[in-house]
């Protein structure tokens, strides 16, 4: 398990206000004033004690999705949350459960892929009308640990990659992946980002082509390149890379050249998911950010006043209000614009939130 608990309050403000009162909330919080405030929803309702965001992006927390039978815990939600085109959520978590498979009531299905209890990544992939996910397992069976899984929807493989000799590692612990994704050709891209930050390209067979990026904080470079993503909001689709410890988005091309950086000053940003021209960022330091496609936020989900409970790997679920994350980990939104995350703590949590009808 990686080491989260590194915290630090750097932040700036954002590069463009936005109008309403509960908007300037957010800029606020956005902004690491002296004392944070969650953006909401002016307006009180009797479920205004599970509501956060603003504006059009306002979200009322829906209790007790997901929870788990009597027990079983979650082990952790140390991972990602992805979808099926049948609707269905997908959860990783650091137990036995490995992943999680809900229908959109939030009642558990079954569980795949238990030989992977520590699945960091999921992406869904189609191909040839087929469903598929690619995702990280940093611990698997004890003869494999830190590799990429191809997978059907029943957790069965298909494909497996491990370190590539051609990339000159010297010590087993140098291979630390953190997300996988496909490019449009079919090629693989796998980030590093728990080693070099070096991100490879295999081509979808499965072989080793390069690799860029590395560790660094000047432009083409990352510390942490946790997630990543295809960002196809633009005329050309771009990875984008999660530089988690340089507090910032950065766009590469698919061979490998940087385009620029999306956005910077964040709160450790650890995976996207896209709706339409929006993203919604999970960022470790308690919050989630909506962007648009000018990549500037237009709302905080979430936002956690109590900096101490950012990152904080010791809390309980209990112990974080229902409307806050303390280390929002993995993020989904879904075609009907619903935001699921799950925090990083020692029991894990997973949270639905669904918008608020304007």
């Amino acid at each position: 398990m990686e080491l989260e608990s590194k915290n630090t309050s750097r932040e700036t403000m954002s590069r463009r206000a936005f109008g309403g009162a509960a908007a300037a909330s957010a800029v606020m919080a956005f902004a690491g004033g002296a004392l944070p405030i969650r953006a909401e929803s002016s307006t009180k309702t009797e479920s205004s004690q599970y509501r956060t965001g603003n504006g059009e992006w306002t979200y009322d927390v829906v209790p007790g999705w997901g929870k788990l039978p009597a027990g079983k815990t979650f082990g952790g939600t140390h991972g990602a949350i992805a979808n099926d085109r049948a609707g269905n959520v997908y959860v990783s978590t650091q137990s036995e459960t490995g992943i999680l498979v809900y229908d959109s009531s939030g009642h558990l299905l079954k569980t795949i892929a238990n030989q992977y209890p520590e699945v960091h990544s999921l992406y869904h992939s189609v191909e040839g009308g087929d469903e598929f996910f690619y995702a990280t397992v940093q611990k698997g069976t004890p003869a494999e640990n830190w590799l990429i899984v191809k997978m059907k929807m029943d957790g069965s493989v298909v494909q497996k990659i491990t370190a590539p000799g051609e990339a000159g590692f010297k010590q087993p612990n140098e291979w630390r992946v953190t997300a996988v994704v496909t490019g449009p050709d079919g090629s693989l891209y796998i980030a590093n980002g728990y080693g070099d930050s070096r991100i490879f390209r295999f081509d979808k067979e499965g072989n080793y082509k390069s690799s860029f990026a590395g560790k660094g904080a000047e432009d083409g470079k990352c510390d942490c390149s946790h997630g990543l993503a295809v960002d196809t909001r633009y005329g050309q689709p771009l990875l984008l890379v999660c530089d988690r410890e340089n507090f910032r988005l950065s766009h590469f091309d698919f061979d490998g050249k940087f385009v620029g950086h999306v956005t910077q000053h964040m709160r450790r940003p650890c995976q996207v998911s896209f709706r339409g021209d929006y993203a919604v960022v999970s960022e470790l330091q308690g919050r989630a950010t909506i962007l648009d496609k000018n990549n500037v936020p237009v709302a905080f989900i979430g936002d956690n006043p109590q900096q101490n409970q950012w990152a904080n790997y010791t809390l309980t679920p209990e112990s974080i209000a229902p409307t806050a994350f303390s280390a929002a980990h993995g993020c989904f939104i879904d075609s009907d614009a619903n935001i699921f995350v799950s925090d990083w703590n020692r029991t894990g949590r997973l949270t639905k939130l669904t918008r608020v009808a304007s």
